[in-house]
């Protein structure tokens, strides 16, 4: 066991539980002046320490003995700083590390689309970000004319890894990580206060930058870029409702009002309302932009007797706010909601199925990688059928 180690992960973990060195002393049973010693790496704990250690800190004795490699080439930014920043990076890393494992045992470790994509975007520099999505889309073999029906499963058929976290903060949707450590990997926060809509939105938002702002992967960059995270929006969105089948949609709907049109169309599309809205007051000249939302907003307010955002009545969303789209956090109520079944990555899991009854894996082991408890995972493999 490495006293460093032990204490970076019981650091790590500490400050990720919001708790003071005191806390997490008394409930292991510890002196304050033990556990300092402990978490400085001027001491190696005995075994029994490390267990009431980890129970008080509600994670395996694994955890603190693995060392976590620290990622280099990640995009993780947030509008406000995280105190789970670590802990979230030291849960990508491991499940990086597992993911790469296990398509190493199994013989599979799939080319990834992006290197492709990135040699013709390198080619014709001017495209602009619409283009590029459409590129994006011909890569993927989708046609201009078809909905993403599964994110989770297109991304990870063209060599894309994919992961969701639970990460209670709205200033955070979600990170992405170069090949250079173990990706392309796409990981969302799939909290549940966030729309399942979002976090579809949010990996088609990470591609996004995978695709055109891999020179700005820095694990030490924190603070969100404005103009970049705006450049992601906008190809999620085309990437997601390209315009020809867009504008075809929204023409069929003509004869519908507002709000069924708008609703109709976000779950042809599995986005958000707010989506469909922001791509149709494109079409507007801007100084009638607002009055679309506006007009939203009042007509489903007056239809189910309340209304769809949180700011202030009487219209709903001010101007500066719609203008400033970074600032209104989609927290909050969905019509026509999406199920988070909608979102469900499953390659890893299919790796640890194949592992698992190959005997190249424990089925401990593949409780580990995907992070089950042992019961569970007994009864997730006892559900498996051909």
């Amino acid at each position: 066991m490495s006293a460093q180690t032990i204490a970076a992960n019981l650091l790590r973990l500490r400050k990720d539980r919001d708790m003071t060195q005191e806390q997490l002393a008394e409930n292991a049973g510890l002196s304050r002046g033990a556990y300092r010693n402990l978490e400085k790496g001027r001491a190696v704990p005995r075994s029994d320490t490390l267990r009431t250690l980890s129970e008080a800190l509600k994670v395996s004795v694994k955890e603190l003995l693995i060392p976590v490699r620290p990622l280099e080439r990640v995009r993780f930014r947030s509008l406000k700083r995280l105190k789970s920043r670590d802990q979230v990076l030291a849960e990508v890393t491991r499940w990086l590390a597992d993911f790469t494992d296990m398509e190493a045992l199994l013989g599979e470790q799939p080319k990834h689309v992006l290197k492709d994509i990135w040699r013709v975007l390198a080619r014709r520099k001017r495209l602009d970000i619409p283009a590029i999505a459409a590129l994006a889309r011909e890569h993927f073999e989708l046609n201009d004319r078809e909905p993403v029906h599964d994110i989770c499963g297109l991304l990870e058929s063209r060599g894309i890894k994919v992961y969701s976290l639970q990460i209670a903060n709205d200033a955070f949707m979600g990170l992405s990580v170069a090949e250079e450590d173990g990706g392309p990997a796409i990981i969302v926060n799939t909290w549940e206060r966030l729309p399942v809509e979002t976090w579809i939105f949010s990996a088609a938002h990470e591609l996004g930058h995978l695709l055109q702002h891999l020179s700005a992967y820095d694990a030490v960059e924190e603070q969100e870029d404005r103009e970049q995270e705006q450049e992601a929006d906008q190809f999620a969105s085309h990437f997601l409702m390209p315009e020809v089948i867009f504008r075809k949609e929204w023409d069929d709907t003509a004869g519908l009002s507002l709000v069924d049109r708008v609703l109709k169309i976000k779950r042809v599309f599995r986005v958000s309302w707010r989506t469909v809205l922001y791509r149709i007051a494109q079409w507007q000249p801007q100084d009638r932009r607002s009055l679309l939302w506006q007009r939203f907003n009042e007509d489903y307010r007056l239809r189910k007797g309340r209304s769809l955002l949180k700011h202030d009545e009487p219209y709903g969303i001010a101007r500066e706010i719609y203008q400033d789209p970074m600032a209104a956090r989609p927290v909050g109520v969905e019509p026509a909601p999406m199920e988070p079944h909608d979102f469900q990555m499953d390659r890893l899991s299919r790796l640890v199925r194949k592992g698992i009854e190959d005997e190249v894996i424990s089925l401990s082991r593949g409780a580990e990688i995907l992070r089950l408890p042992l019961e569970q995972m007994r009864e997730l493999s006892a559900s498996w059928i051909a």
